[in-house]
Formats: structure tokens, C-alpha cells, sequence
């Protein structure tokens, strides 16, 4: 499927691997204009390569910075001659018990993974409407539907960024431009290994063997890989999603165990 995207520019975040290189890849081979931004020189560097190189690839520019601060949202947005396509996306907060966490560690959630993206959609937005073409894709996380103890940062800062996505996205539709949410549940990512990492220890067991454990419990018996995640959210960017907005789409291999 064509999906009618060709020489938009791109704004995707936190992409030098990961989900949002997965994003900024299934973008790249629909013929977009990607810029990613990356703290790290040297993987966004490497990023940018991989990107040039995929068929159909057009402008790839990579930016060092930080989009959980101000500075960082400006070099990313100054690198992007327009921002026809935003996805949201910062690595989570770390896992935790909720007693230890204080209040610097919620500040610092909230800016990662509810005011930067809000933020970035407050300066991109007018102009998608401006133009009558605007997509946004928030990645936030499976504990959105279903809360995991160890994230209580995680699922306070991305609840509160739906939130505000669920009022906004109904005002921005008719002028064709939508925001949505990608909920991943466990995708073979440095996030996943860190998280398995933590909960081994606390458990005194191997994290291989519990990574193993948590396999088994997923219906389709494997994690999920960054480019099935970016294909959907190509597909949510594209000129035949523009009658979807606001909405969660939970991607997890059927972990989540509920009827809605």
C-alpha cells in the first residue's frame, strides 16, 4: 500500500534505536523526510547511515539533543523545515519502588514523558492545521491500559500525556490532523533487557531465565521487534489514517488479558 506520505518531513524522537528507530525506519522507506534526534552522537550517527541506505530513503538528518529540555526541542524543531509528521517519544523513567521515588524523580518523568511531548505538539500543530496535513504519534507504553508495579513513574507521566491527547485529538480531526497513541507491551529493546535486569535482581534470579518466563507468557510467544512497531505507526502517519484519532492502539503479542 502506498500511503501517500511521500516528501513529508518527519520529526521522529529519542531514534537513534529502539522503537523510534523503527519508526523513523518504516517512515524513511515510505519516501519521508526523517529528522531524528538522539542524545547519543555516536548511535544517532550510526542511525542516520542505516537510514540512508534503506530503498525508497530520502533526507535523513540527525540532530544530538535532548527533547526532554527546552534547548533540545529547539535544535530538533530547527533541523525540520515543517512538521508535517511528529512522533513523541523519550526513553522511560526508571523502575522502581513508588517509596523511594522523589519528588525530583516525578518532575523529571513528567518532563520526559508528558510536557516535552506536549510541548512539541503545542509548536507543531498550528502549522499541521495551516497546511490541512498533520500526524502525531505518541509511544508510550502498555502500562497505560494495564499498570506495572515497578513503573509507577512510567504510568503517571504517559497516563497524563493521554489524557491531554484524548481532548486535543478531537479538535484538530477535521482539519485533518490526528493525534494518536502507540501502547507497546514488551519489545526486544535496551528498555525491556533494563527492566528484566532490575526485577532479576530483586528477585535473585538470572535475567535470562526470567526473560524467558515473561516470553512464555505473551499468546504469540515472542517480544515484539522495532519494525513491526514502526509499521504501525507508518500506517497511523499515513494519508488513509486521517479517520483515526485519539485513540490507544495496544501492541502486545494479546498479553493484555482484557475484552476492551
Amino acid at each position: 500500500m502506498d500511503l501517500g506520505i511521500a516528501g513529508r518531513w518527519a520529526l521522529v524522537c529519542a531514534a537513534s534505536k529502539g522503537l523510534g528507530l523503527g519508526c523513523a525506519r518504516a517512515l524513511a522507506r515510505e519516501g519521508v523526510n526523517v529528522v531524528i534526534a538522539a542524545r547519543g552522537q555516536a548511535a544517532l550517527e550510526r542511525a542516520v547511515l542505516e537510514l540512508q541506505a534503506l530503498p525508497g530513503a530520502r533526507r535523513v538528518i540527525g540532530v544530538v539533543a535532548d527533547i526532554t529540555t527546552p534547548e533540545g526541542r529547539t535544535a530538533a524543531l530547527a533541523a525540520c523545515p515543517q512538521v508535517d509528521i511528529l512522533v513523541n517519544n523519550a526513553g522511560g523513567p526508571p523502575a522502581g519502588d513508588f517509596r523511594q521515588f522523589t519528588r525530583e524523580d516525578w518532575i523529571a518523568a513528567l518532563d520526559a514523558n508528558m510536557l516535552a511531548p506536549i510541548e512539541l505538539i503545542r509548536t507543531t500543530v498550528d502549522g499541521m492545521i495551516e497546511r490541512g496535513f498533520g500526524r502525531v504519534v505518541n509511544i508510550t507504553s502498555s502500562s497505560v491500559k494495564a499498570p506495572i508495579d515497578i513503573l509507577g513513574l512510567s504510568n503517571g507521566a504517559r497516563s497524563g500525556l493521554t489524557g491531554f491527547v484524548a481532548g486535543l485529538a478531537r479538535k484538530t480531526v477535521a482539519h485533518n490532523v490526528t493525534l494518536n497513541n502507540l501502547l507497546p507491551g514488551q519489545f526486544d529493546t535496551d528498555r525491556l533487557r533494563g527492566n528484566f535486569a532490575y526485577l532479576a535482581q530483586q528477585q535473585g534470579i538470572d535475567a535470562g531465565q526470567l526473560a524467558e518466563r515473561k516470553r512464555t507468557h505473551i499468546p504469540a510467544g515472542r517480544f515484539g521487534t522495532a519494525d513491526e512497531f514502526g509499521a504501525a505507526c507508518a500506517f497511523l502517519c499515513s494519508a488513509q489514517a486521517g479517520y483515526i484519532t485519539g485513540q490507544n492502539l495496544l501492541i502486545d503479542g494479546g498479553a493484555y488479558p482484557g475484552t476492551f
